[in-house]
């Protein structure tokens, strides 16, 4: 399935019915009073989240959404139906803005079930019977439904994770999310094997679990826009930890964590202001002094894990499940 993350729609509310100009009559009455009944509600346009969704492909090749005019008033009183609304279903994480009004944040959409109206629809118009007074018994005045709303609206979708994996490509990431979780992501030994965000679920003792994300490699100049650039950046921005994963077999991997964490900053300062854990991966490729020199290098949030043997990895787990508990 294709991984769509922004997108910019066009969203029309329905207009009002017109209220009505009408007299009652019946068999002997020739001159009865006013009865034009009101416009019905123009729809509105709602958007709602929807769990099972995980991208905004569906709003990719739809750019224009319209709900339904309110039929117009009737003789009697009658008033005129109210337009349908339409819904849009979302994924959880997603964000609106207001593309008419510079880019304004709307709403950021993040439990399921939540609805937002994003264009409301129009009032209907009222019958010339609002319009009978004293002086004027026989009004023929009635007035048209208001317009709806109409807005250019720019979604975009930011996953919900508990835990943000952080690395550049070729660090083992895909496996390690692929060890430590129900995940199946693509693995290969070539750079930017992982193309979109993978999502998995980490499971523990006691029925605890947590969400872990997979963002596709960063490389130096990705908060410009290299590489993959800002496409997928955002994605980190919801996660409570994020978990850096380092290649162990590498000359030196305190100045790739350096570096990585420049690109975050660049990015969003606030990146650099959430907890982290380090996995020093691939341990099965380097010698035990290597491996004791950079744990002591990189302090206590250090772990030795190897995705393809699976080493470390429960110790990783309960780690990081410690470290969400320190941040809820």
């Amino acid at each position: 399935m294709m991984f769509v993350d922004l997108v910019e729609i066009e969203v029309q509310a329905g207009d009002g019915g017109n209220g009505v100009v009408s007299f009652h009559r019946e068999k002997y009455i020739s001159k009865g009073g006013p009865d034009g009944g009101d416009g019905g509600k123009g729809g509105d346009v709602i958007l709602e989240v929807d769990d099972n969704l995980m991208t905004l492909m569906d709003l990719k090749y739809r750019k224009k959404y319209a709900a339904e005019k309110g039929d117009d008033g009737q003789g009697g009183q009658r008033s005129g139906k109210g337009g349908d609304d339409i819904v849009i279903r979302i994924p959880p994480g997603t964000a609106v803005y207001d593309a008419s009004a510079g880019d304004d944040l709307l709403v950021d959409l993040t439990q399921p079930g939540e609805r937002f109206v994003t264009a409301k629809g129009g009032r209907g118009g009222l019958g010339n019977v609002h319009f009978k007074s004293s002086t004027n018994q026989s009004p023929r005045k009635a007035t048209p439904g208001k317009l709806g709303e109409k807005r250019k609206l720019v979604i975009e979708l930011r996953l919900i994770a508990d835990v943000g994996l952080v690395g550049y490509p070729n660090a083992g990431k895909s496996t390690m999310l692929a060890a430590v979780s129900d995940a199946k992501p693509k693995i290969a030994s070539y750079p930017f094997t992982t193309l979109t965000p993978n999502i998995g679920i980490v499971y523990l003792d006691n029925y605890r679990h947590f969400r872990m994300a997979d963002i596709p490699g960063i490389i130096e100049g990705a908060s410009h826009g290299k590489g993959l650039g800002l496409s997928f950046l955002r994605h980190i921005m919801r996660t409570r930890v994020l978990l850096f994963v380092l290649d162990g077999s590498e000359e030196d991997p305190a100045k790739t964590l350096s570096l990585l964490r420049k690109e975050l900053a660049d990015f969003d300062w606030r990146l650099n202001e959430k907890p982290y854990i380090i996995a020093l991966n691939k341990i099965d490729l380097i010698d035990e002094v290597h491996s004791a020199a950079l744990r002591e290098s990189f302090g206590p949030d250090c772990f030795e894990t190897s995705g393809v043997t699976k080493s470390g990895i429960e110790v990783l787990k309960i780690a990081l499940s410690q470290k969400l508990t320190l941040h809820e």
